[in-house]
This record gives C-alpha cells, sequence and structure tokens, in this order.
C-alpha cells in the first residue's frame, strides 16, 4: 500500500486554465481581475456583502483585531484547543489571549467555560469552528452581544459547513477563513476576511495595503500599517476552487461517512459530532479514542505510520505549549481545563484528502483495528 496523506487539495484543469489565464492576463487595467471575481462570488456564497482576499488567515485575524482596535490593556478570549494562529495575532497587537475550554462534543468553545473568563477587560472573543463543526452561534452571540462583546469567527476549517442553514463565516463581525493547502478549498496559501461592515471593511483596506487609501497611486501614507494582499495567481486558483466548492465539500462529507460506517461497531470510537442544527463540513475526520484503550494519539500515530497511514495530532491546548510556558493565563487554563486536556490526549486526524478514495478508507480502517486489536491483547 502507497503512503496515504492526511490531507491535500483536489486540482483539475479548470485550476490550471484559471492560474495560467491569470499569469497571462492580469496585469495593467486587468491587475485585479481575478481578485474582485473571487471576492465577489466568495461574499455571495458565505452571505456577506463584503470579502477581502489576503496571504492568509492569520492575516485576516490580524486585520480583524486592529480593525476592532484592541490593543494592550484588551484581552480577547480563544478556545485553548485550536490552532496557535487564532491566538497568535492577540500578541501582535498587544492584547492578552484568554484560554477558554471546550464543548466535550463539538470542540468548540463552551458557553459555560467562556462565561467564566469574562472580565471588564474582555473586548473580543474568538469562536472557532474546529474540524468544520459550529457551536451553538445563536446562544454565544447573545452572550457577546449583552455585554458589547464583539464576537470573530473563525471559520478557517469550516467551509461549507452550515448552522440553522447558515453558512459558516457570516456569523460575527468579521469571519475568517484559510485556503491553505490542507483545507477544502486552497489557495496554496491564502485567506479571506467577510464582514457586513461597511466600516471595517474600508478599515481593512486600509490596513493591508501600507495604510493607502484604495485606489492611491500617489504613494501617500497616512499610517504605518501592513502588506496582506493575495497575488493574482492565487485569485485565479481560489475562484476556480470555489466554482467546484459544492463538490468539495460534499466530498468531504463522503470521506466522513466511508469512515463513519467502518468505525460505527468499534465501542470506545467516537468520530466528530454534528448536532441537529448544524450541517458539518467534515474538514478533518477526527477520532477520540476512549482512555481505557490506554493509547494516547502520538503512539497511536507512530503505529499508523509503519502501516504508511499518516495522521495528524488533535490539537493541543494552547496553553500546554512552549509558546505559552509560564504565561499567567496559560497556568490558569491548564488547572481549569479539563473537557480540552483530556480530549487532546486521545484524538487524531485521520487521512482525508480530497484524493483519498474507498479502498484506501479500508485499508486506513483495518490497519486501526489491527493496532487496536493488538494493544488490547498485551
Amino acid at each position: 500500500m502507497e503512503s496515504i496523506p492526511v490531507s491535500g487539495p483536489s486540482i483539475t484543469q479548470k485550476e490550471i486554465d484559471y492560474v495560467v489565464d491569470a499569469v497571462k492576463n492580469a496585469w495593467y487595467g486587468q491587475a485585479n481581475l481575478y481578485h474582485e471575481r473571487f471576492e465577489k462570488t466568495f461574499a455571495d456564497y458565505v452571505g456577506r456583502r463584503y470579502a477581502i482576499a489576503l496571504p492568509s488567515c492569520t492575516s485576516a485575524l490580524h486585520l480583524s483585531l486592529l480593525a476592532l482596535n484592541v490593543g494592550i490593556s484588551d484581552e480577547v478570549i480563544v478556545p485553548d484547543v485550536t490552532w496557535i494562529a487564532t491566538a497568535a495575532p492577540c500578541k501582535y497587537v498587544g492584547a492578552t489571549p484568554v484560554f477558554a475550554d471546550i464543548d466535550n462534543k463539538s470542540w468548540c468553545i463552551s458557553l459555560e467555560a467562556l462565561k467564566a473568563c469574562v472580565t471588564a477587560r474582555t473586548k473580543v472573543i474568538i469562536v472557532v469552528d474546529l474540524y468544520g463543526n459550529m457551536p451553538d452561534m445563536d446562544a454565544l452571540l447573545a452572550f457577546a452581544d449583552a455585554r458589547g462583546i464583539a464576537v470573530v469567527e473563525d471559520a478557517a476549517e469550516a467551509l461549507g459547513s452550515e448552522y440553522k442553514g447558515r453558512k459558516a463565516g457570516s456569523f460575527g463581525i468579521t469571519s475568517v477563513f484559510s485556503f491553505h493547502g490542507s483545507k477544502t478549498m486552497t489557495t496554496y496559501e491564502g485567506g479571506m476576511l467577510v464582514t457586513d461592515s461597511k466600516e471595517l471593511y474600508e478599515r481593512v483596506l486600509f490596513l493591508r495595503d501600507h495604510g493607502r487609501y484604495p485606489g492611491d497611486v500617489s504613494f501617500y501614507n497616512h499610517e504605518i500599517a501592513y502588506k496582506y494582499k493575495m497575488s493574482s495567481m492565487q485569485a485565479a486558483l481560489g475562484l476556480a476552487q470555489l466554482e467546484r466548492v459544492q463538490e468539495l465539500v460534499a466530498y468531504k462529507r463522503q470521506i466522513f461517512d466511508w469512515y463513519r460506517r467502518r468505525l460505527v461497531d468499534m465501542e470506545g470510537v467516537t468520530l466528530n459530532y454534528q448536532a441537529p442544527e448544524i450541517s458539518n463540513s467534515y474538514w478533518m475526520v477526527t477520532m477520540l479514542l476512549d482512555s481505557s484503550f490506554g493509547v494516547e494519539k502520538e503512539a497511536l500515530r507512530q503505529s499508523l505510520k509503519e502501516y504508511h497511514v499518516a495522521t495528524r495530532p488533535f490539537f493541543y491546548p494552547l496553553s500546554s505549549l512552549p509558546a505559552y510556558a509560564g504565561m499567567e493565563q496559560a497556568l490558569l487554563a491548564q488547572k481549569r481545563n479539563k473537557v480540552g486536556y483530556g480530549i487532546s490526549a486521545y484524538g487524531i486526524n485521520l487521512p482525508c484528502s480530497l484524493k483519498i478514495d474507498e479502498r484506501q478508507v479500508d485499508y486506513v480502517v483495518a490497519s486501526l483495528r489491527k493496532i487496536l486489536i493488538a494493544k488490547s491483547n498485551h
């Protein structure tokens, strides 16, 4: 059996043709042709008024915090279990990240845990749609709105997911997406910021281009700002992928269903949860083992590697990382975030690239069963 990758894109002739056309023609008066098409199509798909293509989701989060005037005296609540890109921009603007525990079913930020983290300094809550799932957005937004706290939706992993019929990315004052090569749709590297606020949209456009107003050709800078722009080739690739988004999301759901049907009879194995009001796009097929197996994630990943099966670990709690070692908020989170620490220890992401087929899923599951049976017999 060939090595099975954990993630990766689906690229067709459409993507190649669009990128080649951008290389040939997206210059001079046509320089923004693909950016404008990509942004408009994306805003329409998500259900937002404005969209801005950017070099990464991290830059989209950074610009969101800057546009919301988050600074040194402020706190930003983030889920403890997520990729560090959610929290790192807090440091960029001088704010303090506060790590809240996650829900034991959705794996998204827990509303009860979040409530306990709010202080007079809380300015923003970043809600992460982890692995394609979504939390109870109505309850979260009602809580935040009642306290005048802005919500930013980190939908980096949830393109195509829905909450009560509304697309991921249509919640919060801004929402952000990732188009990294591992994501459901890709621009190789890249991101998108979406919003319904004209004021925030215009501020982000200004901040992402060295403090220049859109359309300025006089090189007259009003503030020291940032260079966060996507190339035409990336925008062309993104547009082609977006025109195939229903196909890509449907295939992600098909992959999850292949795993679900093959693992449903295995006691102590839990896959991604989907609440009745959620349509999960399953960016990653994530598996949790019951602690009774006595197998933590790194040992399981190493065993699967011997079968040429690539995996990813369930995100480590941010508060456990060397990057936040000794930080007061990290120390507090280590004591209180029991759910996140418990789940993270036993979770892995199974292969679910957009090139995987049912035969390969059979092989992954068969390998997994052999490993778990062998370990249970010891």
